[in-house]
């Protein structure tokens, strides 16, 4: 959170006025004290903010961990607008970006983040699809379709990258159920429905199988105070 923060100095004085787009489409379990440590940052440089900044949208992922980054303007006032959003394409409309333009962009930016972390861009947007589906009837043909490609082309690309569908839908299941048992107090079979699965035992067996214990000891171990 720190290193956002100095990342976000780019938006002050010398910059030219503009319109801010905020993605945090990824985070997965957003840390009170890290979120403590952006506001504290905002607060003092609203009035700078706003001698550069136009309008700013903020696009929050799915679930709690949207819940808790869309709350972010309830804790810090600015004197621009300012607007969470679901949905990127709707959020660079309200910013004033054409549809096409739009799309464009944000297919340059997954690239730039995937790049960063590591991770193939194929990947980072089959994961960004899936987090958005994952209580839904998984049809591969669909999922292949909203990436604009077709399902043998997506399957095909997949194993040269030497994996599978169904690989990395479990990586996702578990990733999304670890911010589910850090962040929150729901049931396993809660998490275990949020997350698509269709029986605890299913869950569990899934869960151990890509973390090595269940997800109880996982909670209690992640969970347990300093």
């Amino acid at each position: 959170m720190s290193r956002l923060t100095q990342v976000l100095n780019v938006e002050l004085a010398p910059a030219a006025p503009h319109v801010s787009l905020v993605d945090a489409r990824r985070v997965e379990s957003p840390d009170a004290n890290g979120l403590s440590v952006l506001v504290k940052y905002m607060a003092p440089r609203i009035s700078d903010f706003s001698q550069t900044v136009r309008r700013q949208a903020l696009v929050r992922p799915e679930g709690i961990a949207g819940a808790v980054v869309g709350g972010f303007y309830s804790l810090v006032s600015s004197s621009y607008p300012t607007r969470a959003f679901a949905d990127p394409l709707e959020a660079l409309g309200w910013l004033g970006r054409p549809e096409p333009e739009a799309r464009t962009l944000l297919v340059e930016l997954n690239e730039l983040v995937m790049r960063q972390q590591g991770q193939s861009p194929l990947l980072g947007e089959l994961h960004r699809v899936l987090r958005t589906r994952l209580c839904d009837e998984l049809v591969l043909a669909d999922i292949a379709r909203e990436m604009g490609m077709s399902e043998r082309t997506l399957q095909r690309r997949l194993r040269e990258s030497g994996t599978s569908f169904q690989a990395e839908l479990n990586t996702v299941q578990v990733r999304t159920a670890q911010a589910l048992l850090l962040n929150s107090d729901a049931k396993l079979t809660a998490v275990a429905a949020e997350v698509g699965c269709a029986s605890l035992q299913h869950f569990s067996s899934l869960f151990r199988k890509l973390t090595g214990e269940s997800p109880s000891a996982w909670r209690a171990r992640h969970r347990q105070g300093p």
